[in-house]
C-alpha cells in the first residue's frame, strides 16, 4: 500500500460534522469531563451581541452576513478570530468556509484569482476547497481543468480541494471521481486529490441535499467500511482515513459520545484489508476536531483500543488534526502537555517529533 501523505493539510481538515442538519446545529460545547452539555445555552446572548455559545446555523449566518456586507476577507478574518478564541468551534468551522468559498465564486463571477485574493487558510483551508468545489461543479471540461486550475503552484491544499470538487462533478461516483484525481501526474497529487475525494463522500456539504441523496447511506449501513477495501492500492488508505467520519455522524456522537470508543473498535473491521491503522488514526483526528476544547478526553477515547497498536494510531491521528489546526511551531508539545495518559503522552511525543520524556 502507499504510504500516506500526512501533508492532509486541509484533511483534515479536515470535514463537515455529519449529515443531519439539526443534530450539527444544535450541538453546544461540552462539559470538560464527560460528553456533549445540555442543549439550549446559545440562547443567552453575550454584551456584543452574540450568542454565548455558537451554534453552526448561527455563525454561519453571521458570516454571510459579513461577505455580503463586505468581503470574504472580513468574514475569514472573524471566523479565524472566533476559532482561535473559542475552540469548540472548529466542530463546524471547515463546512461553514466551504459555503464561504462557494459564495465567493458566485459574487466574483468565478474570477479564481480574485477568489483566493483573500487570506484562506483558516479552517484547513475549507474557503479554498469549496471555492474549487464551485469552479469545478459549473466548468464546461473538468477533466481539462482540474490540471489547471491549481496550477501554477500546485500545492496540496488546492488539490486537496480539487479532490472535493470531483465529488461534485461525478455526482458522488467513487470510480469516476478516482479517475479523475488520476490525471494528476505524480503519486503524491494523486493521493492528495484522493483525500479531498473520500473527506466529500464520507461528509457531504450539509447544504448540498443532491450530494445526500447520491450517498450510498444503505449500503454504507450494511458493509463496514465500504467502499474502501475495494479501492485501488494508492487510493485506499484515504478511503480508510476518512471513512469515520460517517461512522460518527450516523452513530450520533453529538449526544453519544461513548461512540468514539466504539469507532475503534469498528476499525478493527478494517484489519483483513490492511486498513486497521488508517482507519484507527481517523478516528483519533475526528476525536480531535469534535473535541478540541478537551484534549485530555480526547486522548482517554484512544486509551479505550485494546491493543497497544491502535492506541498509537489513534494518538497519531490526534496529533495529525492538532498540528493541522494549531500550525505554530509549540503545538505539537503544548498537546503532548495535556494528555495525562503516560503511554498515549508517549506515542504523542513519538508522533509529534518531539523526546521520549517530558521536558
Amino acid at each position: 500500500m502507499q504510504p500516506r501523505s500526512f501533508a492532509i493539510v486541509t484533511a483534515a481538515l479536515l470535514g463537515a460534522l455529519g449529515l443531519g442538519a439539526a443534530a450539527v446545529t444544535q450541538w453546544v460545547p461540552a462539559a470538560p469531563a464527560a460528553g456533549p452539555a445540555v442543549a439550549g445555552a446559545a440562547a443567552a446572548a453575550t454584551p456584543t451581541g452574540d450568542p454565548a455559545v455558537w451554534t453552526r446555523s448561527t455563525l454561519r449566518n453571521k458570516l454571510m452576513a459579513e461577505m455580503d456586507a463586505t468581503d470574504p476577507g472580513v468574514a475569514l478574518a472573524d471566523l479565524d478570530r472566533i476559532t482561535k478564541k473559542l475552540p469548540y468551534t472548529v466542530r463546524f468551522c471547515h463546512p461553514i468556509a466551504h459555503e464561504l468559498g462557494h459564495a465567493a465564486v458566485k459574487r466574483y463571477h468565478q474570477d479564481f484569482q480574485k477568489v483566493l485574493s483573500f487570506p484562506h487558510e483558516t479552517c484547513a483551508a475549507g474557503y479554498l476547497h469549496g471555492a474549487v468545489e464551485e469552479m469545478l461543479a459549473n466548468s464546461d471540461n473538468p477533466e481539462a481543468d482540474i490540471l489547471t486550475l491549481c496550477a501554477p503552484a500546485n500545492k496540496g491544499p488546492c488539490i486537496h480541494g480539487v479532490g472535493h470538487g470531483t465529488m461534485f462533478v461525478t455526482k458522488q461516483d467513487v470510480p469516476a471521481a478516482r479517475a479523475l484525481c488520476s490525471k494528476f501526474p505524480t503519486d503524491s497529487k494523486r493521493i492528495t486529490c484522493s483525500e479531498g475525494l473520500f473527506m466529500q463522500f464520507f461528509a457531504p456539504d450539509e447544504e448540498d441535499e443532491n450530494a445526500k441523496a447520491n450517498l450510498p447511506a444503505d449500503r454504507l449501513a450494511e458493509e463496514p467500511l465500504y467502499p474502501c477495501p475495494e479501492q485501488p492500492a494508492l487510493f485506499r488508505s484515504a478511503c480508510y482515513f476518512y471513512a469515520p467520519t460517517y461512522y460518527l455522524s450516523s452513530h450520533d456522537w453529538q449526544d453519544h459520545p461513548e461512540v468514539f470508543a466504539e469507532a475503534l473498535k469498528w476499525c478493527l473491521n478494517a484489519q483483513a484489508t490492511g486498513g486497521g491503522g488508517d482507519c484507527s488514526r481517523g478516528v483519533g483526528s475526528r476525536t480531535m476536531k469534535y473535541n478540541l476544547d478537551r484534549e485530555d478526553w480526547a486522548a482517554q477515547q484512544c486509551a479505550t483500543a485494546a491493543d497497544a497498536w491502535q492506541r498509537k494510531a489513534c494518538t497519531e491521528g490526534l496529533m495529525s488534526y492538532y498540528t493541522v489546526n494549531y500550525t505554530d511551531a509549540g503545538a505539537p508539545a503544548r498537546l503532548c502537555k495535556k494528555i495525562t495518559n503516560p503511554e498515549l503522552a508517549g506515542y504523542c511525543r513519538s508522533s509529534g517529533g518531539l523526546s521520549g520524556t517530558l521536558d
